[in-house]
């Protein structure tokens, strides 16, 4: 169970900096939303995480989402937008008798976004490799 207040740099920024969260609903059902604690008035940075379960006996999947969404206004033309990423893991639950699959799925995901072919150091400013190709574009 996660706490209220997310302030022990669980989360960061692009430059490594804690970011502070407190939770703001939980429900209904298993989604839990929370907010930046220094956001700016009517500029909503949220962390969403989610579980849904479908499927029964053998067939049961269950899908977590964690997703953070970041409202911007511009400040030429002042439109509001938003900036979101996400990632969901799903796992067989009926079909699985351990959690070593996804947990190597996860990880695989998380080294590809945040280390570099011969890195093992975490890149929070989005220089890993999977993060380039997914905050320029390219494949």
């Amino acid at each position: 169970m996660l706490t209220n207040t997310l302030n022990t740099n669980e989360i960061k920024d692009s430059t490594g900096a804690e970011v502070e969260f407190e939770r703001l609903s939980t429900g209904p059902g298993a989604v839990t939303i929370f907010k930046k604690i220094a956001e700016t008035p009517g500029i909503p940075h949220r962390l969403t995480i989610s579980h849904a379960s479908s499927g029964s006996g053998k067939a049961t999947v269950r899908r977590s989402l964690v997703r953070f969404d970041c409202d911007y206004a511009n400040q030429t033309t002042y439109e509001k937008m938003t900036f979101s990423a996400y990632v969901v893991v799903v796992v067989p639950e009926g079909m699985s008798d351990t959690l070593t699959i996804p947990k190597n799925v996860l990880a695989n995901l998380m080294s590809f976004l945040a280390t570099t072919g011969s890195g093992t150091t975490v890149l929070f400013d989005c220089t890993g490799t999977g993060a380039q190709a997914l905050i320029n574009g390219n494949i």
